[in-house]
């Protein structure tokens, strides 16, 4: 039993500041019987979030830092690969690009509020012009979309997670091969910009799709085994944290103390092996069941973990 907690202490300021309000008696006892595991440490420029390589990893998926096979391993849950052994696949985000003086950053996907027949309906309006450049795009989820295509063979490619709310020409991918979807970026920002469907949204107020992401693309090996059971994510921080709303986050860390880590404690306490894992922007922390020896298991009852100070060491 591997549990990944995203997010658990976020750069935000508003987050950080408040963690000296949190109260977290399971993660406190947790640590208490659990033994650290070398931790993780990403750098800054890294393409991929660092509870992404963790999961990767404790799946048993290639983990290259923008080469996370994600879409090829929807694509294969779907369906999708079946007599395409060698098909190159990418997650596509439609998502609002906002235009400041000096860049242009990418807000939230999920803050476009989109209903599953708007994401239907821009996806239609731009399947034509990927056909063009050899991208065939399928339906996934009401914020991403599956892309299968000879470009994103070998692309590496910087997760949302990592670009929302930066600069987004900071992580566009520059290979030669991605010049296709540069052009393509632009062709749809123009396409966009007067589409019926963004004047119903504005007229709404709501913001409007002017743009796509890529993201997830990389090879799964055909005989791979990924196992999706072996981690289990816990993604109620990532919201609040990336709003950089303080209360919310705390209450969600305290819901998530008492109903998930709860029972992760009384399984580590009944014999059975368990793994934790926190993440911080570029580092993650993980603790395991592990053998002791009787006085090393004596002094452990003594010791009083520093649960405030692992969270804002990630």
């Amino acid at each position: 039993m591997h549990l990944l907690i995203p997010y658990a202490a976020p750069d935000s300021d508003a987050c950080r500041a408040a963690m000296a309000q949190l109260q977290l008696p399971q993660l406190t006892a947790l640590l208490r019987v659990l033994s650290p595991l070398p931790a993780v440490q990403l750098a800054p420029e890294s393409l991929c979030a660092v509870a992404e390589h963790v999961q990767a990893r404790a799946m048993g998926m290639p983990a290259d830092d923008g080469l996370i096979p994600w879409a090829a391993w929807d694509a294969q849950r779907l369906g999708l690969t079946s007599g395409k052994p060698s098909a190159a696949w990418a997650h596509i985000t439609p998502c609002h690009w906002q235009i400041h003086a000096d860049h242009v950053s990418m807000a939230a996907p999920e803050d476009l509020g989109l209903s599953d027949e708007e994401s239907s309906a821009f996806m239609a309006a731009m399947q034509a012009y990927f056909l063009e450049d050899g991208i065939r795009l399928h339906p996934f989820t009401t914020n991403t979309w599956l892309a299968e295509g000879e470009v994103f063979k070998r692309l590496p490619t910087a997760s949302v997670e990592r670009v929302h709310g930066k600069s987004v020409d900071a992580w566009m991918p520059r290979q030669a091969q991605a010049k296709t979807l540069r052009r393509l970026q632009n062709e749809m920002q123009m396409l966009l910009y007067t589409h019926p469907l963004n004047d119903a949204r504005s007229a709404r107020r709501q913001a409007i799709v002017n743009s796509f992401w890529v993201s997830g693309t990389g090879d799964l090996p055909a005989h791979a085994n990924v196992q999706a059971q072996a981690v289990r994510v816990v993604d109620t921080l990532r919201r609040p944290a990336q709003q950089d709303h303080a209360q919310a986050w705390l209450a969600a860390w305290h819901t998530l103390d008492a109903q998930e880590l709860a029972p992760l404690l009384a399984a580590a306490q009944s014999g059975q092996a368990v793994q934790l894992t926190m993440c911080g922007e570029l580092s993650a922390h993980s603790y395991s069941t592990q053998p002791l020896s009787a006085w090393a298991r004596l002094a452990r009852t003594w010791r009083t973990p520093k649960t405030l100070s692992i969270l804002q060491s990630l």
